[in-house]
Protein backbone atom coordinates (compact mmCIF):
# COMPACT_ATOMS: atom_id res chain seq x y z
CA UNK A 1 0.00 0.00 0.00
CA UNK A 2 1.55 3.60 -1.02
CA UNK A 3 0.97 6.11 1.41
CA UNK A 4 2.01 9.74 1.01
CA UNK A 5 5.75 10.69 2.25
CA UNK A 6 4.27 13.47 4.62
CA UNK A 7 3.80 12.24 7.91
CA UNK A 8 1.19 15.22 8.34
CA UNK A 9 -1.05 12.59 5.77
CA UNK A 10 -0.48 9.77 6.76
CA UNK A 11 -2.88 7.84 8.33
CA UNK A 12 -1.52 4.51 9.37
CA UNK A 13 1.58 2.87 8.87
CA UNK A 14 3.28 0.91 6.10
CA UNK A 15 2.36 -2.93 6.04
CA UNK A 16 5.65 -4.99 6.82
CA UNK A 17 6.80 -1.88 9.05
CA UNK A 18 8.13 -3.42 12.31
CA UNK A 19 5.80 -1.14 14.83
CA UNK A 20 2.53 -2.98 13.17
CA UNK A 21 0.08 -1.85 10.73
CA UNK A 22 -2.19 -0.17 13.09
CA UNK A 23 0.08 2.40 14.14
CA UNK A 24 -1.28 6.04 14.30
CA UNK A 25 0.87 8.71 14.14
CA UNK A 26 1.50 10.03 17.26
CA UNK A 27 -0.11 13.25 19.21
CA UNK A 28 2.58 16.28 20.14
CA UNK A 29 1.16 15.95 23.72
CA UNK A 30 1.90 12.30 23.85
CA UNK A 31 4.39 10.06 23.36
CA UNK A 32 4.78 12.00 19.62
CA UNK A 33 5.61 14.81 21.96
CA UNK A 34 8.81 12.65 23.44
CA UNK A 35 10.06 11.86 20.42
CA UNK A 36 9.67 15.37 18.85
CA UNK A 37 11.76 16.78 21.88
CA UNK A 38 14.07 14.16 20.82
CA UNK A 39 14.68 14.27 17.32
CA UNK A 40 14.48 18.16 17.31
CA UNK A 41 17.19 18.00 20.00
CA UNK A 42 19.26 15.71 18.12
CA UNK A 43 19.41 17.52 14.85
CA UNK A 44 18.99 21.21 16.14
CA UNK A 45 22.65 21.86 15.76
CA UNK A 46 22.69 20.32 12.58
CA UNK A 47 19.88 20.89 10.28
CA UNK A 48 21.96 20.55 6.97
CA UNK A 49 22.44 17.09 8.01
CA UNK A 50 19.06 16.92 9.43
CA UNK A 51 17.07 18.08 6.19
CA UNK A 52 19.49 15.63 3.71
CA UNK A 53 18.43 12.92 6.04
CA UNK A 54 14.80 13.85 5.60
CA UNK A 55 14.79 13.84 1.66
CA UNK A 56 17.18 10.46 2.22
CA UNK A 57 14.18 8.92 3.69
CA UNK A 58 11.56 10.54 1.62
CA UNK A 59 13.80 9.22 -1.55
CA UNK A 60 13.79 5.87 -0.17
CA UNK A 61 10.16 6.00 0.13
CA UNK A 62 9.44 6.85 -3.15
CA UNK A 63 11.44 4.26 -4.56
CA UNK A 64 9.01 1.60 -2.67
CA UNK A 65 11.73 0.86 0.23
CA UNK A 66 9.99 0.14 3.44
CA UNK A 67 11.09 2.95 5.90
CA UNK A 68 12.56 1.84 9.72
CA UNK A 69 10.82 2.61 12.67
CA UNK A 70 13.46 5.15 13.39
CA UNK A 71 13.02 6.95 10.27
CA UNK A 72 9.46 7.00 10.22
CA UNK A 73 9.53 8.85 13.81
CA UNK A 74 11.97 11.01 12.43
CA UNK A 75 9.62 12.09 9.73
CA UNK A 76 6.42 11.99 12.33
CA UNK A 77 9.36 14.67 14.73
CA UNK A 78 9.82 16.64 11.34
CA UNK A 79 6.15 16.92 10.61
CA UNK A 80 5.93 18.43 13.89
CA UNK A 81 9.30 20.93 13.54
CA UNK A 82 7.76 22.09 10.45
CA UNK A 83 4.44 22.87 11.97
CA UNK A 84 6.41 24.35 14.84
CA UNK A 85 8.40 26.95 12.70
CA UNK A 86 5.41 28.38 10.83
CA UNK A 87 3.68 29.03 13.45
CA UNK A 88 6.68 30.79 15.42
CA UNK A 89 7.34 32.47 11.88
CA UNK A 90 3.42 33.83 11.74
CA UNK A 91 3.97 34.80 15.59
CA UNK A 92 6.83 36.94 14.87
CA UNK A 93 4.85 38.43 11.98
CA UNK A 94 2.16 39.52 14.19
CA UNK A 95 3.84 41.13 16.66
CA UNK A 96 6.12 42.91 14.09
CA UNK A 97 2.64 44.22 12.52
CA UNK A 98 1.03 45.03 15.71
CA UNK A 99 4.20 46.75 16.61
CA UNK A 100 4.14 48.32 13.39
CA UNK A 101 0.19 49.74 13.64
CA UNK A 102 0.86 50.86 17.71
CA UNK A 103 3.88 52.98 16.54
CA UNK A 104 2.05 54.67 13.49
CA UNK A 105 -0.72 55.62 15.52
CA UNK A 106 1.05 57.22 18.28
CA UNK A 107 1.19 61.65 17.68
CA UNK A 108 3.97 63.38 19.46
CA UNK A 109 2.95 66.31 21.38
Amino acid sequence: QRISSNPRNRQIAQPGMNMGQDRQMPMVGGNGGNQFRQYAGQNAGNLNGYNVTRLLIAQKEEAGIQIQAEEYDLMVAAAYLDEIEEVNANCILMANLQQASSSGTQTHS
